[in-house]
């Protein structure tokens, strides 16, 4: 185990995160059966949501996309136009290159092989299709009021995001000032998708270690209900081993959740 000396925030990972380290430790190349797990809990919990069609609009936002094009794969045939979004400079150019094709642009190969299979897909038709419904990648930091700012986007129908806020808000307060944010993202009765870990203290991306904002599901619970969400389900895969013992990340469980926001809050 290898927890930070301070909580490492946006302008760390600006310098440190390895953006393509990650998606090869986490997604395209997981070593072990913790890591396969993780993946495999991330990748099915999308599907699951957004395969049957249930959840379908005209926008959708991925907060703290990372170098990431995975969360919206099972959502890209729902919504007509979709933003991903990071803090690090270097993870929206990795995405800037998948979407543009360009030559030694991160492989997503095995992870989107994985989804189509899931779900009866083509995958150079999903890939194709992906590419042409982003519409944005942008900047966000999520300890902003607006974290688009200094641009202001219309409310979207669904807002996604996965790993952000445990890694980038360093306390509780910080967490419900985030969500907060995220409540201005969507319109009323819009959909929100998160998928986090429980209990985690940091991670590691190859040999740097990063900090996250210890949670408990009371603690996020408690956080939604007062953003004004209503959560619709909350799912969890515990850590079969003892989290103490991987040299990885210390999560005790990852988790997915579908929540709604009030039809009747009013945001200024």
């Amino acid at each position: 185990m290898s927890k930070c000396a301070s909580f490492t925030e946006g302008e760390f990972y600006e310098v440190h995160f390895d953006s393509r380290a990650y998606v090869k430790n986490y997604y395209t190349c997981p070593r072990g059966q913790f890591l396969e797990n993780f993946r495999s809990f991330v990748l099915r919990s999308f599907s699951r949501i957004f395969s049957t069609g249930e959840h379908i609009g005209q926008r959708l936002i991925d907060v703290g996309s990372g170098p990431n094009i995975h969360s919206v794969l099972s959502a890209c045939q729902h919504y007509d136009e979709i933003v991903l979004s990071d803090f690090v400079d270097n993870n929206r150019r990795e995405i800037e290159k998948w979407l543009q094709n360009q030559d030694g642009c991160i492989d997503w190969t095995a992870v989107v092989q994985y989804v189509c299979e899931l779900e009866g897909k083509s995958p150079s038709d999903l890939e194709a299709l992906l590419r042409q419904r982003v519409k944005k990648v942008l900047k966000c930091d999520v300890r902003l009021e607006n974290p688009f700012y200094p641009h202001t986007l219309e409310p979207a129908d669904c807002v996604i995001t996965s790993l952000c806020l445990e890694g980038a808000c360093k306390d509780i307060q910080a967490y419900r000032h985030a969500l907060h944010g995220l409540t201005k993202l969507l319109r009323p009765g819009g959909l929100l998708v998160m998928i986090g870990v429980l209990g985690e203290t940091f991670y590691k991306v190859n040999e740097q270690s990063f900090s996250c904002l210890t949670l408990s599901q009371c603690d996020i619970e408690e956080a939604l209900r007062g953003a004004g969400f209503s959560i619709h389900e909350f799912n969890m895969l515990p850590v079969v081993e003892d989290p103490k013992s991987n040299s990885v990340s210390d999560f005790e469980a990852v988790f997915d959740l579908v929540a709604y926001k009030s039809s009747g809050l009013q945001t200024k």
